[in-house]
Order: C-alpha cells, then sequence, then structure tokens
C-alpha cells in the first residue's frame, strides 16, 4: 500500500538520515516553511555518531553547530558549548544531536527511526522510463517514490518532492583488498577484522591488550587508531602495532602540522609522524593486501611489498582506509557521477585525492551537486564526497542551507556562499593535462600562509556558478 505522506496540500521534503548533516538539512527546510520528513535507519537520531562516540574530533565546536540549528536550539534555552573546545563523538549526541532532534520535532519535523530506505525511484517511472515530457508528465515531474524496510519486515512505500540524501557512509568502509575488493579470507576471518576506528581504549581494550595488531591505512582515522594503539602498549605489556601504507612512506602526507587551520588536526599528524621516526610502530609501506588467511590463532596476512611477495603475522586487523557511498539502492535514479570519485562531476575535481592533497574545499552548493537527469535529488554530506576523504560538517551545512533555500525558490541564497573553512596547512598538485585551466587555477589548493580562507560570494572562484 502507498502511504503518501503530505503536508497540507503539497509532497514533503525527505531527509535520508538522521546525523549531523541530515538533522541541519531539516532545520534548514523549517526555516524556510518546508516541513520535513526525515527517515533515520537507526533507533534514534545520531545512531552513527553514537558508534565513534570515543573518538575526539579535531574541529571544534564553532565548525561543527549549523546556524539553523543554533537558531533553533537557542528558542528552546540551548547554551552552546565552548566553541574552542573539541567534543567526542559521545559529546557531539548528546550536547548537540539529540536536543536538535527534539527542537525539530517539537516545530513540526516528521522524525523517523528505523526506518531503513532501501530504494528511491520516480512513481510510475524506473530508470528507463521516459514519460510523456510534452505533455507535462515527463519523469522529471513524477514525484519520487521511496521504499522502507520497517523492523517487522513489512515495507512501507512514500512519495516525496525532493529528496536530500544524508545517510553518509560509515556503514560502507574500503575493505582491506588490495583491488578495491574484500581480500580473500577477509569475510571469512571478519570475527577478527574491526573498521574505522574501534575503542581500543575502552569497551575493546581486551581485545587488542597484549595483542599484535595490524593498522591499515594513512589518513586520520588510522593515525588515531594508531595512537590509541600506542597508548595501549605503554599500559599492557605485549601489545605490538603494525603500520602499513598502501604507498611509500615517502609519498604519505601526515599534514600540515603548525600551519594547519585546525590546530588538533595538524598536531594528529605531527604525532603519527613521531610515532614512526621513533620506532614506536613498525611500518609497512607500501604493502598492499592480497589475502588473508587463518593460521592456528593468528592472522597471516599475504601481501605485495614494493613488488615482492611478503607475509605478515598478526591477531588483529583494523581496516582504516576510508569509506565509500552505498549506491546500490539507488539503482534506478538517473545519477550523475564522476566515475572515479563518485561525487558530482563539478565537485569531483575540488575534493579527488589524485589530483591536489588538500583537506579544504572550496565551499560549494546546491549548483554542484545537482543532478541534471534527477531535479529535486541531491547526496549532501559526506555521501555528496563519493570516495574522497576531505569532508568536515561545516561543509555538509552549507551544502544543505543552499538546497534548502533553492528548494524554497530563493534562488539568490541558494548562489551565495557563506562559509569560513579552516585550511589544512599542506598541499600539492598533480594535475593531469586534461583537468581544465579553469579547474586548476582558482580553485587548486590554498596555501599554507593563509590558514583560514572566509568566502562570501555570488561567483565563485572559478567564475560564475549557474545555480
Amino acid at each position: 500500500m502507498r502511504d503518501a505522506i503530505r503536508l497540507g496540500t503539497a509532497l514533503p521534503v525527505i531527509v535520508i538520515g538522521g546525523g549531523p548533516v541530515g538533522l541541519a538539512a531539516a532545520a534548514h527546510l523549517i526555516a524556510r516553511g518546508l516541513r520535513p520528513c526525515v527517515f533515520e535507519a537507526g533507533s534514534e537520531p545520531g545512531s552513527a555518531v553514537r558508534e565513534w562516540r570515543h573518538v575526539r574530533m579535531f574541529s571544534p565546536w564553532r565548525f561543527n553547530v549549523d546556524a539553523a540549528a543554533r537558531r533553533l536550539l537557542e528558542a528552546e534555552g540551548w547554551k552552546a558549548p565552548d566553541a574552542d573546545a573539541f567534543p567526542t563523538g559521545a559529546d557531539l549526541f548528546a550536547v548537540y544531536l539529540a536536543p536538535l532532534a527534539a527542537a525539530l520535532a517539537k516545530a513540526g519535523a516528521d522524525l523517523r527511526c528505523n526506518a531503513k530506505v532501501i530504494g528511491v525511484s520516480r512513481r510510475h517511472h524506473d530508470r528507463l522510463r521516459e514519460g510523456q515530457r510534452a505533455a507535462g508528465r515527463g519523469r522529471d515531474a513524477a514525484p519520487f517514490v521511496l521504499h522502507l524496510a520497517a523492523p517487522d519486515g513489512t515495507i512501507q512505500v512514500v512519495e516525496a518532492r525532493a529528496v536530500i540524501d544524508c545517510s553518509g557512509t560509515w556503514a560502507s568502509p574500503n575493505p582491506a583488498g588490495a583491488h578495491g575488493l574484500p581480500a580473500p579470507g577477509e569475510t571469512a576471518n571478519a570475527d577478527r577484522i574491526s573498521y574505522g576506528i574501534p575503542d581500543v581504549l575502552g569497551i575493546s581494550r581486551s581485545t587488542y591488550a597484549g595483542a599484535t595488531t595490524l593498522v591499515l591505512g594513512g589518513g586520520h582515522s588510522a593515525m588515531n587508531a594508531v595512537l590509541d594503539l600506542v597508548t595501549l602498549a605503554s599500559q599492557a605489556p605485549g601489545t605490538r602495532i603494525l603500520w602499513a601504507f598502501r604507498r611509500p612512506l615517502a609519498d604519505i602526507n601526515f599534514g600540515g602540522g603548525d600551519a594547519d587551520g585546525l590546530a588538533a588536526r595538524g598536531a594528529l599528524g605531527a604525532k603519527a609522524n613521531a610515532l614512526i621516526e621513533s620506532g614506536q610502530v613498525q611500518v609497512l609501506a607500501p604493502f598492499l593486501v592480497h589475502g588473508i588467511k587463518r593460521e592456528g590463532d593468528r592472522l597471516l596476512v599475504q601481501g605485495d611489498r614494493g613488488g615482492n611477495a611478503d607475509t605478515v603475522l598478526t591477531d588483529r586487523i583494523i581496516v582504516a582506509t576510508g569509506f565509500r557511498p552505498d549506491l546500490s539502492w539507488l539503482g534506478e535514479m538517473r545519477l550523475t557521477l564522476d566515475p572515479a570519485v563518485q561525487a558530482t562531476p563539478s565537485l569531483a575535481p575540488l575534493i579527488d585525492p589524485n589530483l591536489h592533497s588538500c583537506g579544504s574545499v572550496r565551499p560549494h552548493g546546491e549548483a554542484e551537486l545537482r543532478h541534471p537527469d534527477e531535479p529535486g535529488f541531491y547526496m549532501a554530506g559526506m555521501k555528496a564526497y563519493g570516495r574522497a576523504p576531505t569532508f568536515l560538517l561545516a561543509t555538509g551545512h552549507e551544502q544543505v542551507r543552499s538546497i534548502a533555500a533553492h528548494l524554497a525558490g530563493d534562488t539568490a541564497a541558494a548562489r551565495r556562499v557563506e562559509l569560513v573553512l579552516p585550511e589544512t596547512g599542506v598541499c600539492s598538485t598533480q594535475r593531469p593535462a586534461s583537468v581544465s585551466a579553469a579547474t586548476s587555477d582558482g580553485c587548486g589548493p590554498s596555501r599554507a600562509s593563509a590558514p583560514v580562507r572566509t568566502h562570501v560570494v555570488a561567483a565563485a572562484c572559478c567564475g560564475p556558478i549557474p545555480r
């Protein structure tokens, strides 16, 4: 049966995901007079954040609170935390997300938990069917149809005038395998493999204390995991850390140090680099995982070290090699995505790690995130970045502010970009000749000499943006 949720006479804007960006989207939609419906797959808003509650963010509160959400909260008497303090995931949930969800519900947002979206399409149109455009009954004019899996196994069908997918990538970590595929044996040995940043010093302490752990990855998640393991090693004798990178050590970027606009981010990279230099961790670089086998009570990891076959014996593996968007339930949507990054073609050149190493990106909004063949559908937040690892919460807030303005018909506000982003303090470019001069010039990596850049412009650095 079709349950077409209607607000007055209009179909709602549906937001998929009740995390920080999804709730910010709802706040902006409410501020624009559009009452949203938010579908959260978990048992409560911010469920994914609670899974990394032990991790301290390297961005302070000033970059983690959305402006529309702040206004809604302050109207309820909310007191903002210290803007310069660094929250953990637990802080982000308790201090910000939980009260924001309550404020949104009071303001009229429809928040539904345990509502997992398993499909999106157009009413009476599959991916192939075009419809009668000339008669105004073409695919573009059809409302969106979403299928939701309820906990009792039933499927609910809802309709929407627009969809903002803020479901993130947390549930879709990259595998350990060298080819972008799970390594042979990776799934079979899942009981000894963790992804992201496990709570090494807390709930999972007994798992890693006194054991040898192989950490895969060179980004901030891997750095956090390694630092926690080193702390554990100082307290639990016999704890040993192996750190494997897919690239040679000389090619690893540990960040901008003191030049980073986010001091904690710079400090994290500096600490990680110091661990390597001091020999507190054993480094394998390059090391590409080709297979994982159980050998007694341990794991034998088969790999490639600079063209030579090698093996590593370990008790546990932490895979911190980034995340990827789950596009499996969007198969009936006519998405326009960069084939490598899996972000929209307008955004991909700004964030592609193959083109530049900057952790900061020019602010962008509705125009860069739109899919020309699916007007009204957007991916925002971490999922909008596809496989790129450079996302900051403040970027997601700006994305949904612009999208909400566009959906409300405020073209001027959708065009305007208002954001202060911290720079990484370190950048390098390796742009192929095929990248246009417009992309590689004004929108290239920012310089370390300008650790904070403010944008309040209607036309961005690569020329006017059509919005």
